[in-house]
């Protein structure tokens, strides 16, 4: 029997297809009839789930605030600081450089520097680089050659003037940058490269005054904190009012260029007649130490430091000792006169020839005059004996001797404020006291060194009545009206010498120049002290050199009211002439001339029948032109002693 349900079709009732989210269902006579909607029963563990997620996102939410606002408030509030506000620190130039007339040493100047990228060039290589040749004056091909070695970044020039980039700008060519700078001038050039110095590329001092005084070029400028915006802007309205002002100030120097240039020109000189390896002119004030000429031979252009040999930038009146001979004796002389050992009119033996503990010391002319006989302390002088020297110290102790010596400084630094001195060499108390050749040497300026600027300064205590004065160039900073804003502070005078005993001494140097070795640096009408001196050059592997030596000069003037104490040193002058007589003492004399003109300096009073002018010995015609040459070199073993 058939059933009566009939079978169920994709129409029927039974599939009940749900059409396009309608609420109704279709029949199988496909009437459409509405049905009551199916109410979904709520799931406990749904709304269980749901509370849990959005409780562990607001507990997640709460503790980010609590570590964003508490714990790391401080640590992003820096963070935010930062990325809102700028340091700057603007490019302020270095100060000026002057003489004690005004003139400039060094200064700061804009200068570019030009970059090339040919990538983006809009005409040739060959065309660019013909445009720019006569500007750069260099080639073409030069420049063209240079525009084909990378596509960007060329640098062509480092340090081109304003009117040569305004010319460049004109030319308004596409891919050529100008980047503008400050570059360190030095307008003259190596007039007062020894003293000045140089900066480099980071504007950093490497010698001289540049270095010595960094912190008193650099202008003192703090960093200013600006505020910026979201794109990095700055806001003007931040920028505090005057943070750019720059002073005036001025470092001014004790140096005068007119007698820089005279002392220079008379050196230079004399080291091209005697073939000289190099040397020094110093001029001090003893008064109170300042130096008016620094001059060092040979020099460079700080300009372009870069194209000289690095051994040029030190100042070897500074940094190299030397042993200075004979202008060392009336330093003993005043030593001797000071301690009690001798009196102005005490009289000597010069035997012409000596030997000490088995060393031979003789006089520098000992073959052409032989022995002298009896001189006075200002004939010793005069004729600048090296035996008379050596009886007069041998009436003090050795260890008395040698503390005086430490009392004017050797084996020390004078102080100057230039970089890089060095301190001079003194033996050993215990070498020097118990050896009787060491005090024999050293009477006569051998068997210690010291450096040229010492040697001005000692000279300057017989000039300012027994002061120790420090020497010095930096006089402070000036604004351009001439008014100080600093001066340095100088170490007081240290009392060596009595007022007497220099007028002595300096009364018997006035006598070398007057009838002894020094005649070539008189100066008529004006009254002149000096000392000449030719030592030999002591090897740094002990012993001398056989032919080399080192020629000086002191001069001191005016001797009725002394002032100006004037070096000059000259380092392995060459020929049979070449005595500190021949070399030095026209370069001091030169000097010596400019500054009476510069200062106008009167002449001197007539002085004659001073007690020290006792008549000269006759000297052999056949005797060596007016010098002092010490002793011969040490053997290597002491000889046996002459009976």
């Amino acid at each position: 029997m058939a059933s009566s349900v009939p079978p169920s079709t994709p129409d029927s009732p039974q599939t009940r297809r749900f059409e396009a989210g309608d609420e109704s269902w279709r029949d199988v006579g496909g009437r459409w009839r509405s049905l009551p909607p199916v109410q979904a029963q709520p799931s406990q563990l749904r709304l269980v789930l749901v509370w849990i997620v959005l409780m562990t996102s607001g507990l997640g939410l709460v503790a980010n605030l609590f570590r964003l606002q508490i714990v790391e408030a401080e640590k992003l509030k820096v963070r935010a600081q930062d990325q809102q506000m700028i340091y700057l620190r603007p490019f302020v130039p270095r100060r000026p450089i002057v003489d004690r007339g005004g003139n400039v040493l060094a200064i700061d100047q804009p200068v570019y520097t030009l970059y090339a990228h040919p990538r983006l060039f809009s005409e040739t290589k060959e065309a660019i680089a013909a445009k720019l040749a006569p500007l750069l004056k260099q080639s073409s091909a030069k420049l063209t050659q240079q525009f084909n070695r990378t596509d960007t970044g060329i640098q062509v020039e480092y340090s081109l003037t304003e009117d040569v980039a305004d010319q460049i700008k004109d030319l308004q060519i596409d891919g050529v940058e100008l980047l503008r700078h400050q570059q360190r001038l030095y307008p003259q050039q190596d007039l007062f490269a020894d003293v000045v110095g140089y900066v480099n590329l980071d504007r950093k001092g490497q010698a001289g005054v540049e270095y010595s005084q960094q912190k008193l070029l650099e202008r003192s400028v703090q960093a200013v904190r600006l505020s910026r915006t979201g794109s990095g802007a700055l806001i003007p309205d931040q920028v505090p009012g005057g943070f750019l002002h720059v002073d005036d100030l001025r470092l001014q120097l004790t140096l005068d260029s007119r007698l820089q240039r005279a002392a220079r020109f008379s050196l230079q000189q004399q080291i091209k007649q005697f073939n000289g390896k190099r040397g020094s002119v110093i001029v001090m004030d003893a008064r109170d130490g300042s130096l008016l000429s620094f001059v060092s031979e040979p020099s460079y252009d700080p300009n372009q430091y870069y194209k000289f040999n690095v051994e040029l930038f030190k100042n070897w009146a500074l940094t190299d000792l030397y042993e200075p001979g004979s202008t060392f004796k009336p330093l003993n002389v005043a030593i001797a006169l000071e301690s009690g050992a001798i009196q102005p009119n005490s009289v000597f033996n010069d035997e012409g020839k000596i030997y000490v503990d088995g060393w031979p010391i003789a006089d520098y002319d000992y073959d052409y005059v032989g022995a002298r006989g009896p001189l006075s302390i200002a004939q010793i002088l005069q004729y600048s004996s090296n035996v008379g020297m050596v009886r007069m110290v041998q009436q003090m102790p050795p260890d008395i001797y040698y503390s005086w010596l430490q009392r004017l400084g050797l084996g020390q630094t004078v102080g100057i404020d230039l970089p890089f001195e060095i301190a001079g060499s003194l033996k050993p108390r215990s070498q020097f006291a118990s050896s009787p050749i060491e005090p024999a040497t050293t009477s006569f300026g051998q068997g210690f060194s010291l450096t040229p600027i010492q040697l001005v300064q000692l000279h300057g205590a017989l000039a300012n009545g027994g002061k120790l004065v420090t020497p010095h160039l930096v006089r402070g900073l000036f604004n351009t009206e001439g008014q100080p804003y600093w001066q340095p502070s100088l170490p007081a005078p240290q009392q060596i010498f009595s007022p007497e005993t220099s007028r002595t001494v300096l009364a018997m140097m006035e006598s070398v120049v007057a009838q002894g070795t020094g005649k070539s640096a008189q100066i008529p009408g004006y009254r002149i002290a000096g000392k000449t001196g030719t030592a030999q050059k002591a090897n740094p592997n002990g012993g001398y050199y056989e032919r080399a030596k080192i020629t000086s000069f002191v001069g001191i003037f005016p001797v009725e009211a002394p002032r100006y104490v004037v070096v000059a040193v000259i380092d392995e002058p060459q020929g049979d002439d070449a005595f500190g007589s021949t070399v030095a003492a026209p370069i001091v004399k030169a000097v010596m001339e400019a500054l009476i003109t510069i200062e106008r300096i009167p002449p001197s009073q007539p002085v004659a029948n001073q007690p020290w002018n006792t008549p000269m010995m006759p000297t052999s015609p056949a005797a060596p032109p007016a010098g002092n040459m010490p002793t011969p070199p040490r053997p290597t073993a002491p000889p046996q002693p002459t009976p």
